[in-house]
């Protein structure tokens, strides 16, 4: 039995703006639901994050699953459905979301990496990705997020990893999955809420017209995957890896204790250190996502002058 065709619906904007080589930058849809961030902060985060692209130069496509079709690209009357979403969606739950016609499907990392590179989209901007997990060797827990960087042939702007991972055997499985890994004028990558967590990026790059050279050079030699851009959270609103630990620590074993695990550890820990930092996390998170949006929006344009 042949496969059905599952299209993905592009707004008129993002439509266009590819069929006149104009640069598109994809944004996932989950760090501004309410499982991102807490209201109001996720409609700030949203607001921030499409201005820094279309500032750059670029035009937003935020990537989601609304009323059972797969979506690049919103319209404004439609932003406070994903602002109210409460399921998040894999590239693993796709499929799921668009045949069971989910209302709402709140795509993470690796889901918007599949619906960039069906749509043609060469450039996604997010907070930061999954990785391997704290006991990962046992639980075998890793994020999709590594499995699609390897495979979506996508670049990802991201403020490294999420900084409660463990980030050392992330960077590791990265670099076994052959994902390129990119400090963007940092010889340090990047922990989220930090500028350095204490370890090494394989390359660094300081210069926009480098990198663009860098990503065109990489797929010209047949490379299949996508390419992650460490991009160090704006110094101003940093939080030391040494001044989150502990906090990060204490909410990974509260987790522990409360038997909270799988989609449910991220949202549960972020919240923890919201609460833990008074407060600061939020910002730091905001200024993060909108410095990673600008930047993916000006190696999109380079790249759009380059074709």
């Amino acid at each position: 039995m042949p496969r059905p065709e599952t299209s993905v619906r592009l707004s008129d904007e993002v439509s266009s703006a590819l069929a006149e080589g104009h640069p598109v930058v994809a944004l996932e849809s989950t760090i501004f639901s309410r499982m991102g961030l807490p209201a109001p902060h996720n409609q700030s985060a949203l607001a921030a994050c499409l201005d820094s692209v279309r500032s750059g130069g670029a035009v937003p496509a935020i990537t989601a699953v609304v009323d059972g079709e797969a979506r690049v690209g919103l319209d404004p009357d439609e932003h406070g459905r994903i602002l109210e979403a409460d399921t998040k969606t894999s590239r693993r739950d796709l499929g799921v979301a668009i045949g069971a016609r989910w209302p709402v499907g709140a795509t993470t990392v690796a889901a918007s990496l599949r619906l960039a590179a069906l749509a043609g989209i060469s450039v996604f901007a997010t907070g930061g990705i999954g990785g391997a997990h704290r006991g990962w060797a046992e639980t075998g827990d890793v994020s999709a997020d590594l499995g699609a960087l390897a495979s979506e042939p996508v670049v990802c702007v991201s403020a490294g990893a999420k900084a409660f991972l463990d980030l050392g055997a992330t960077l590791e499985r990265l670099d076994t999955l052959g994902v390129p890994v990119l400090g963007w004028r940092t010889d340090a990558f990047p922990a989220f809420y930090s500028r350095d967590s204490g370890h090494p990026v394989p390359h660094r790059v300081d210069d926009l017209d480098e990198l663009a050279a860098i990503v065109g050079a990489t797929w010209s030699l047949g490379h299949p995957g996508g390419l992650l851009v460490a991009n160090p959270i704006p110094a101003e609103a940093e939080i030391p890896f040494g001044e989150i630990r502990p906090h990060i620590d204490e909410a990974l074993g509260s987790a522990r204790r409360l038997g909270v695990t799988g989609p449910g550890v991220t949202p549960w820990v972020l919240e923890a250190i919201r609460e833990a930092t008074f407060g600061r996390s939020v910002p730091a998170n905001l200024a993060l996502a909108a410095d990673n949006a600008a930047l993916a929006a000006r190696l999109a344009t380079v790249l759009a002058e380059s074709r």
